[in-house]
């Protein structure tokens, strides 16, 4: 009698590291299974909001919107009314303008600077770097609520760009205030993009930068020309992560610009409702007007976002 077939089996994966283990289990079918489960539940209040932004009035009054599909009813009126009417809870065109004016420049600028101070602390030896390094690391860990009085006590007392005064008497159309918005969004981003981005730049080859500085380049062009093109999946990941914090941003919206000239789509969304909530059936449209430019952004750079996320995390 043949005492190998009596024999126990020996593990499946010898010397499987943790890390393996957990990856292998993510990747199995019942996890997918469980994260489509899990994505289909999380969709469908968000498909209900969409149906019920393309129903009339009265029959988001009346009914549920899984009613659409036995009484299918369709109408624009409700994303005509938000857009362009003057009445109370209308003209959000001109709100999701500022919003494009305040978002652009509130993710452009953080991200060139932090791009610029991440490459000085990752290659430019200098005094003090370090200490700089972690003083930045632990702004991270400031409430952005903590800074909201000593910034409007800032912009109050009168802010110089040059020779240029920009105080709250000298006021174009709303600049002074979209100023004071791009100044709070790159004060606020900063910290993040910086720490992110010079994680990602530690990780470039050595061999690249001494090559680079033996052919004679400085600074300025190894940044450009070498840096820039190996980090551009991290630049995009971070710049998709600050578009979205800028445009969804209530709170810095709501305090550094007030005026009905000046206000962001967020800053107007709760008011929609009107006193009472008699226009709450208006919210549905106006939220999906919000969302459209932060989903299309993510799309088209969704790529490069994926990259970002992945860069840095295998070596060799």
């Amino acid at each position: 009698m043949s005492t190998d077939a009596q024999a126990p089996e020996k593990p499946a994966r010898i010397g499987e590291t943790r890390g393996e283990r957990l990856r292998r289990v993510l990747s199995s079918r019942a996890a997918s299974v469980a994260a489509l489960i899990i994505a289909i539940l999380w969709t469908i209040p968000t498909f209900g909001l969409f149906i019920s932004s393309f129903r009339p009035e009265d029959d988001i009054r009346e009914s549920g919107w899984w009613t659409f599909f036995t009484d299918p009813s369709f109408t624009l009126d409700t994303y005509n009314y938000v857009l362009y009417s003057d009445s109370q809870g209308g003209g959000l065109i001109r709100n999701l303008i500022n919003t494009i004016v305040i978002t652009i420049p509130g993710v452009l600028i953080p991200v060139a600077f932090a791009a610029m101070a991440a490459y000085a602390l990752s290659w430019i030896d200098f005094k003090g770097r370090n200490l700089l390094y972690i003083s930045i690391f632990a702004l991270q860990v400031v409430p952005l609520q903590m800074a909201l009085i000593p910034l409007l006590s800032f912009f109050s007392t009168g802010l110089h760009i040059g020779s240029v005064p920009i105080t709250p008497e000298w006021n174009l159309d709303g600049v002074n205030t979209i100023v004071q918005v791009w100044i709070a969004h790159s004060i606020f981003g900063l910290p993040l993009a910086i720490f992110l981005l010079h994680n990602f730049m530690r990780e470039l080859p050595s061999d690249v930068m001494e090559a680079a500085r033996i052919d004679g380049a400085s600074h300025s062009q190894i940044f450009r020309k070498v840096v820039l093109p190996l980090v551009t999946p991290a630049l995009a990941s971070i710049g998709i992560f600050q578009f979205l914090w800028v445009w969804n941003d209530f709170l810095v919206g709501r305090t550094f610009a007030p005026g009905e000239a000046t206000r962001p789509l967020t800053a107007v969304l709760g008011d929609m409702a009107g006193t009472w909530g008699f226009g709450w059936t208006r919210l549905p449209a106006a939220a999906f007007i919000a969302i459209i430019v932060p989903l299309v952004v993510f799309l088209l750079l969704q790529r490069y976002f994926v990259r970002g996320l992945l860069a840095g995390s295998v070596k060799g």
